[in-house]
């Protein structure tokens, strides 16, 4: 299979932009898949009925050309695209969008990946090909933010179990503008070019993300053009490639946070105690004292390199509607002296050994679950273990396989563990983990990565889903919420790594980044960018770009769907998921 590089040589029938990628598969299922390589396949398979703006990450339109609401904000009314097909060259309609959100209300399966989002409706209906009806029990204000692919019904109707049908038989029937033709399991996956979609077809012919296990063997694939792009660069090796000839490095303001949680008491929604955490965690000062003993400045210096920024708040800066911080005296900055002045007053005293006591004569011997597969994370641990252990807190490092870390997790067999979140322009989605309905109904089943349940905290999380129509009102209740986490310390938010990437100049000419300027490339919303990008070769064999033919893409897709020219609730995402 050729690459971009190898069409730069003289192959002009073809361009492929090819993906270094480390992550496994999920599923191929949209119903399923909640990490982000698979959730970012499907933003390219899959239309979804608004999209982000690429400049300004706002709403707009997507299947839905476009929307209304009513006055009470509980009945919406979406208008679909007249005229669209399915990959295989079946007629898409509003009843594959009512079809596909009503699955999802009435199979538990369906609605493993996105189910937060219909958790509110009270019903879906098609009253004609290109109308979509959705009636809310209660206002929701993520109604133009409904991260759910649109299935085609012709397709799915014949499954018989959501939780075990994986969607991997190829091609995969969709209608994004890109068609997954292939998966060989730690090699590849194949995505060719959707010539038929209404937004304009992608200038690239094929995507290949290709499979790396070691970052830095990623890295000298792109030096030696055998790959497009790649993602989750290290300072050290962003700076090594910077000012290479032919590779380009984009230092994006970061859409993630890195941190960890603390064991406050594992416990199921019915209050049934499990798990072995330290039962000192369930003391507020406690866990502010570890925040006090933490040098997060120091993280983005000598872990990050400076290519990160000290975290407080839950959203990242880059989300300024939402993001916020602590101040004067609610803060909780690095202070090791007012972390033991704390421990001493309540009454953990030091033992001749350097490790205190709790008052009811427990050693503060805490285990903490590191991934072993970042480097970042693991300089983290040991920075964390040092002070920790300064303020008289031991620490058994645990660098384990991501694997161990989740089952500790879901075991409730942790007192620290770390963890780290993507945040999509609209952050529904990880606030709604740390909900009293996060927690699991039984040991193995939670939703989020924190054992966190408080009254005022899911009031406001209530109150931020219903403001529909008054954004400030919503975001000054996501503020409230940010500082409810902080305080409580249970939720621990250290970092925002910046999203350090590199691709090769002379086969990618350009390239839309989110948000536009300072954005980042890969991530959940590499739609724009792999839909955009433009081979660096003048023999693309793409046609024009998309930009410019999208105005007549409808026009298109009525003359020659029918030769079917192109024949794959992450609310249940748990730590590390989201990478």
């Amino acid at each position: 299979m050729p690459t971009a590089g190898a069409h730069a040589a003289g192959d002009t029938e073809e361009n492929t932009l090819t993906i270094a990628v480390s992550q496994q598969v999920d599923s191929f299922s949209p119903f399923l898949a909640q990490l982000l390589l698979t959730t970012s396949i499907h933003r390219l398979t899959y239309d979804y009925l608004t999209n982000y703006a690429p400049e300004t990450n706002k709403p707009i339109e997507g299947l839905a050309e476009s929307w209304e609401h009513s006055d009470d904000g509980r009945t919406w009314t979406f208008d679909i695209r007249e005229g669209e097909h399915w990959s295989d060259g079946e007629p898409l309609t509003a009843e594959d969008v009512a079809w596909t959100y009503t699955t999802m209300m009435d199979d538990e399966a369906a609605a493993t990946a996105n189910g937060n989002f219909v958790d509110n409706f009270a019903e879906v209906t098609a009253p004609d090909d290109t109308t979509v009806e959705i009636t809310l029990d209660e206002p929701q204000s993520t109604m133009l933010a409904l991260d759910i692919p649109i299935v085609p019904k012709h397709v799915w109707e014949d499954v018989d179990d959501f939780a075990e049908f994986n969607n991997d038989e190829f091609p995969v029937v969709g209608s994004g503008p890109f068609v997954l033709t292939d998966h060989e399991p730690n090699r590849s996956i194949t995505l060719e070019a959707n010539s038929q979609h209404w937004r304009g077809p992608p200038n690239f012919d094929r995507l290949v993300f290709r499979y790396y296990d070691d970052q830095d063997a990623a890295v000298e694939a792109l030096r030696k053009g055998e790959v497009s792009f790649v993602e989750g660069l290290t300072p050290a090796q962003a700076d090594a490639l910077d000012g290479e000839a032919n590779i380009t490095v984009n230092n994006a303001t970061g859409k993630r946070f890195e941190g960890f949680t603390i064991n406050p008491g594992a416990e199921t929604q019915d209050g049934v105690e499990f798990g072995d955490g330290h039962p000192a965690l369930r003391d507020k000062t406690l866990r502010q004292a570890i925040m006090f003993a933490i040098d997060k400045d120091e993280i983005v210096e000598t872990v990050y390199g400076g290519y990160a920024e000290a975290a407080e708040g839950y959203i990242p800066a880059r989300y300024e509607d939402y993001t916020w911080e602590p101040e004067g005296d609610d803060r909780i900055d690095f202070d090791p002296d007012a972390a033991e002045t704390m421990l001493d007053e309540a009454g953990y005293e030091m033992g001749d050994d350097g490790v205190r006591e709790s008052p009811d004569g427990e050693p503060l011997e805490l285990r903490m679950h590191v991934h072993n597969d970042d480097p970042a994370r693991v300089a983290i641990g040991k920075l964390m273990a040092e002070w920790l252990g300064d303020i008289g807190i031991g620490i058994d490092n645990r660098t384990v396989d991501p694997g161990v870390l989740s089952d500790a997790l879901h075991a409730g067999e942790y007192d620290l563990i770390f963890t780290g979140w993507t945040v999509n322009p609209d952050p529904d989605i990880v606030l709604g983990i740390h909900t009293c309905d996060a927690l699991p109904t039984e040991p193995g089943t939670m939703r989020g990565d924190a054992y966190f349940c408080d009254e005022e905290y899911d009031e406001l999380y209530e109150k931020q889903l219903a403001e529909f129509d008054d954004p400030d009102r919503r975001a000054s209740h996501i503020r409230d919420m940010q500082a409810i986490l902080y305080e409580e310390a249970v939720v621990n938010v250290l970092t925002y790594p910046n999203a350090i990437e590199a691709y090769r100049s002379d086969q990618i000419a350009d390239i839309q980044v989110q948000p536009d300027p300072g954005g980042n490339i890969w991530g959940q919303d590499g739609y724009w960018s792999w839909w955009s990008a433009e081979p660096a070769s003048e023999h693309s064999g793409a046609g024009p770009p998309g930009w410019a033919i999208a105005a007549v893409s409808a026009a298109v897709v009525l003359v020659v769907a029918g030769t079917a020219a192109l024949v794959w609730r992450r609310r249940a995402a748990t730590v590390g998921d989201r990478e």
